[in-house]
């Protein structure tokens, strides 16, 4: 006769997702989307406007393409409560954070940076709550 394992299921569990943890792989996942769409858009620009160096702006769209994948890897990683995926995140989160800044302040843009700005402390705030630190905490 087996038994299933005696621990708790509730919304205390350890195999629960915290609200906090789930909102921010969905603001990571929603980054992910919205550099997706710079990088088609950057990629339609090129070709409608015949650019003169086609080869730079396909680059720079390859680039917006790796970085929305892996942006989309993290927040996957996140609702799969994986710790190895904390760290990528508050390092894009980190080096969004001076992005939003010069394209909001100090190009005048606030339309593109605050976003940026503002997604990026959410994300870094939400990832440093208590439950989503415990969350994500390594079993040793």
């Amino acid at each position: 006769m087996t038994t299933a394992p005696a621990g708790p299921s509730g919304p205390g569990s350890r195999s629960a997702i915290p609200g906090t943890l789930r909102t921010a792989a969905g603001i990571v996942a929603v980054q992910a989307a919205a550099l997706a769409i710079v990088a088609v858009v950057v990629i339609v620009l090129a070709f409608v406007h015949s650019a003169t160096r086609l080869w730079a702006a396909l680059t720079v769209a390859g680039f917006a393409l790796l970085g929305a994948a892996v942006l989309y890897l993290c927040a996957r990683g996140l609702l799969g409560r994986r710790p190895s995926s904390r760290s990528p995140v508050v390092l894009l989160e980190v080096i969004a954070l001076p992005v939003g800044y010069s394209l909001g302040i100090q190009a005048g843009r606030l339309e593109i940076g605050l976003p940026v700005l503002a997604s990026a402390v959410a994300v870094l705030v939400l990832l440093f709550t208590p439950a989503a630190r415990v969350a994500l905490d390594r079993e040793l």
